[in-house]
């Protein structure tokens, strides 16, 4: 038995190292879903790619909290963050309006926006009027800047086109309303564009089909966005963050929209919806977004339906045609934990936590880096593991392992995760051939090389080290880089 440190599932991690230095490929694309197991994207040389990493709120505009202290993102340190975690994916956030209220109504503005503030008049914050048909150019160049550097970096990226929490409160919790500093709110734009067309004041209505004239500038938007990104390989296009549940034939007509216009350009992207959710308003479902046109979808807990609501302990295998980017966002907001990496990764997910990142105007404390630091590190584990697999050819048979986490090629390859650690009994029966063994200590991030184990039939084997862990079999001699 050999103890190697940090060595094929974290050699990219260790200390002074790069995630360049083999784990973490080139962000090439444009992605598609894998013709032959569509729990996963495809790269352009066909390949399947996971998709696994941290996003956070200020990484493409300004943030300033009101009558608080400034707080400056440094995006080219959360691009080497993200690097150093071994990371290749991360949702580029947008925000639609000028303020956003946070749960203790505590409010932010945030700069640049898509429209032009042309004038004339004044908007309800004192400033020059939004001229909807109008852009401002110098949102769009910081956005191509941005996903460009990304693709330097190896990322890929969501690019998130709409923002359920800058059209309404969200929460009666919340005193003030984002809407107050939306384009689309008719007392800020030159237009005569109204977003808000039962008077609430709140701009539900924005994220419907209901106002014609409210979708042509929203198509304009989206049609600009394409026309600045659409070279470029890493991009996934996000529909929304969390709209509410009415926004479901507004989701997918942008969904629709996206494929279409993109049906002309060079490259083509896939499209990704995420759950839906509104406190007031009332959430979506789930089945929405497995019936949605979109490639990729992100689900959540869902309260109307406890069949739907194990995503936080046992998060279930699919078989929708989809690809499940498992997000901490939807599940628990800020939350997660290394079990949880791991039970998705066998259950064909791909896990992506949402970042309370060290220069984020809303978590601004250092004292919660070390806290999620385990689930970073884990899903950059995760990667260089998936990059080794045969991934296209790997889907959840639970049936194959007593624990039930087990991703398999049967036959050839199998991975395992055992929550309690210990013993864990597999069915071999598909090889009899030889297979090695290593078995990965996630508290620890060291591989552990074992005797191989013959197939043919049900076979026991013993975790070497105490605690949840890790088990990867393959069949002899046929192991990646």
């Amino acid at each position: 038995m050999v103890l190697t440190a940090l060595t094929r599932f974290a050699l990219p991690l260790a200390a002074g190292a790069s995630a360049r230095d083999g784990a973490r490929r080139a962000a090439t694309g444009p992605l598609s879903v894998h013709p032959d197991n569509p729990r996963y994207f495809a790269d352009a040389s066909g390949k399947a790619v996971y998709l696994t990493g941290s996003h956070t709120w200020a990484s493409l505009q300004d943030t300033l909290p009101v009558g608080g202290r400034s707080t400056s993102f440094d995006y080219a340190a959360y691009l080497d963050f993200l690097e150093k975690h071994n990371h290749n994916f991360f949702r580029l956030w947008a925000w639609e309006s000028t303020t956003w209220v946070s749960k203790d109504s505590r409010n932010a503005l945030i700069s640049p926006l898509p429209f032009a503030r042309a004038g004339p008049g004044k908007a309800l914050d004192g400033k020059p009027k939004f001229d909807v048909t109008r852009f401002n150019q110098a949102y769009f160049d910081r956005l191509r800047a941005r996903v460009e550097a990304a693709q330097d970096h190896g990322c890929y990226v969501a690019v998130m086109l709409f923002q359920g929490f800058s059209v309404a409160r969200k929460s009666r919790r919340r005193k003030g309303t984002p809407w107050t500093g939306h384009p689309l709110n008719k007392s800020n734009n030159r237009n005569g564009v109204d977003g808000d067309t039962d008077g609430d004041g709140d701009g539900y209505e924005a994220h419907t089909l209901g106002n014609p004239a409210v979708t042509r500038v929203q198509e304009a938007y989206v049609r600009k966005v394409i026309d600045m990104v659409n070279d470029l390989d890493n991009v996934i296009y996000e529909i929304s963050n969390e709209s509410h549940g009415d926004s479901t034939e507004w989701q997918y007509h942008f969904v629709r929209f996206i494929h279409e216009h993109e049906k002309h350009k060079p490259k083509q992207h896939p499209v990704w919806m995420s759950f839906q959710w509104d406190g007031i308003a009332g959430p979506g479902s789930n089945r929405n977004l497995w019936k949605s046109p979109a490639e990729a979808v992100s689900p959540a807990r869902d309260d109307r339906d406890k069949s739907l609501h194990p995503y936080r302990g046992d998060p279930p295998a699919t078989n929708a045609g989809k690809v499940v980017l498992c997000d901490t966002d939807h599940i628990w907001g800020v939350g997660g934990n290394v079990a949880w990496v791991w039970k998705s990764l066998t259950r064909g997910l791909q896990p992506i936590f949402m970042e309370p990142y060290k220069n984020s105007l809303w978590n601004p404390s250092a004292n919660i880096e070390a806290k999620w630091d385990p689930v970073r590190r884990a899903m950059g584990h995760s990667l260089v593991l998936a990059n080794r697999m045969d991934l296209a050819a790997m889907t959840p048979q639970d049936n194959l392992a007593s624990t039930r986490y087990c991703l398999a090629n049967p036959g050839r390859e199998y991975l395992v995760y055992l929550p309690s650690g210990g013993e864990i009994s597999m069915d071999l029966s598909a090889t009899e051939e030889l297979l090695a063994v290593e078995w990965f200590d996630p508290r620890r991030g060291k591989t552990i090389e074992a005797a191989g184990v013959r197939g043919g039939q049900q076979r026991t084997l013993t975790a070497p080290f105490a605690g949840h862990a890790v088990l990867y079999l393959v069949l002899a001699g046929s192991q990646q880089d």
